[in-house]
C-alpha cells in the first residue's frame, strides 16, 4: 500500500440542527448544537485512517482544548500527526455548520491556525511529502501554500489530488498545471470556470476547461445524481448509490479519502470512484463530520456485491 499525506485544515465544527436554512433577516429556532472534530483536511485524514490507509497529516492547531481534541481524534484511527504544528499564539480553526431537515448544510469557516500554515512549515515537514506517494490538499489553507506543495509534489513525482473547496474563482493556469486529479462538486466547478453549469453536457464542458488549464483528471461529484469523470481520453458517468441523506457534512471529504485509498492500493480510477461513492453514501446517513465516516468492514457489509 502506498503512503498518503494530507496537507490541509483542522477545525472544531460547531453543528446546529435547524428545520430550514434562515433567509436574510430571518430568525430560526434551532434544535440542537454540538461540537465535532472536522476541517476538510482532518476529515480526509481521519477517513483514510479509519478505512485502513497509511496516512500522515500536515497542518496546524492551537495549544488549546480544540487542538487537543482534534489531535486525539486523528490518533485514535492511527493517523500519523507528526506533521501537525501546535501554535501557542494561535486559535484552532472553527466551522459553524447549519444542517436542515433535508440533510443539506451551509458552513461558515473561521480559519484560525489554518491560516498560519506557511511555506516555512511545509519546508520543515518536506520529508513527509518526499516519503509519501499521494498528496491530498484542499483550499482551507493559504492558496500560495497549496501551490507551493503542489510544485514540490510534482517535482518529486507524486500523485497530486486537490479538493478545490471552498472554490476560488480566477486562479491562474499555472496554479492548476501538473495536478493529477481535482474533485469539485458542480457548484465548485461553476465557480472555478466562471461558467453556469447545469446539465451533464455543460459539466463536461466545464471539466474540459480545467483539463485545458493543466489538470489531468476532473471528478465532479453530483450528490444524489452520481459522479462524472473527465480527462483527455474519455468522459464517464457513475450512477449514484441511493440512500436517504441525513447530513451531507463531510460527504465530499469521505469520497476523496476513499478514492485516494483505492489508488494507494493500486486500483484503477473507476474502482476508486465506486469506493468513494460507497463510503460517502454511508457518511450522509449519519450526523456530523468525522463521526459519520464508516470503517471498511462497514462499507463491505452495507454494500455487498
Amino acid at each position: 500500500m502506498q503512503k498518503i499525506v494530507v496537507v490541509g485544515s483542522l477545525n472544531m465544527d460547531v453543528v446546529i440542527e435547524t428545520p430550514h436554512m434562515p433567509e436574510r433577516g430571518e430568525t430560526v429556532s434551532g434544535r440542537s448544537i454540538s461540537r465535532v472534530s472536522g476541517g476538510k483536511g482532518a476529515n480526509q485524514a481521519y477517513a483514510l485512517g479509519k478505512l485502513g490507509g497509511d496516512v500522515t497529516m500536515i497542518g496546524a492547531v492551537g495549544k488549546d482544548a480544540a487542538g487537543d481534541a482534534l489531535l486525539h481524534n486523528l490518533q485514535s484511527v492511527h493517523v500519523d500527526a507528526s506533521g501537525i504544528r501546535r501554535i501557542e499564539e494561535g486559535t484552532t480553526g472553527q466551522a459553524f455548520i447549519a444542517v436542515d431537515d433535508d440533510g443539506d448544510n451551509s458552513i461558515i469557516i473561521i480559519a484560525g491556525t489554518n491560516g498560519l500554515v506557511t511555506k516555512e512549515l511545509i519546508d520543515e515537514k518536506a520529508d513527509i511529502i518526499r516519503r509519501s506517494d499521494i498528496v491530498i490538499m484542499q483550499f482551507e489553507i493559504p492558496l500560495d501554500v497549496v501551490e507551493y506543495v503542489k510544485e514540490m509534489a510534482v517535482k518529486e513525482g507524486k500523485t497530486v489530488i486537490v479538493d478545490p473547496a471552498p472554490a476560488v474563482p480566477g486562479l491562474p493556469e499555472h496554479f492548476w498545471s501538473g495536478i493529477d486529479i481535482i474533485k469539485p462538486n458542480e457548484t465548485e466547478l461553476s465557480i472555478l470556470t466562471g461558467m453556469d453549469l447545469k446539465t451533464r453536457a455543460e459539466l463536461v464542458k466545464g471539466a474540459k476547461v480545467m483539463i485545458d488549464k493543466g489538470v489531468k483528471n476532473v471528478i465532479v461529484t453530483l450528490g444524489k445524481e452520481g459522479c462524472l469523470m473527465v480527462n483527455k481520453e474519455r468522459e464517464e458517468f457513475f450512477g449514484p448509490y441511493q440512500v436517504k441523506a441525513l447530513d451531507t457534512t463531510a460527504a465530499g471529504d469521505s469520497f476523496t479519502a476513499a478514492f485516494a485509498l483505492a489508488l494507494s492500493q493500486g486500483k484503477p480510477y473507476g474502482e476508486a470512484i465506486v469506493l468513494g461513492q460507497k463510503v460517502s453514501s454511508i457518511a450522509v446517513t449519519r450526523k456530523g463530520a468525522q463521526t459519520s465516516i464508516p470503517t471498511m468492514e462497514e462499507v463491505q457489509t452495507i454494500w455487498k456485491e
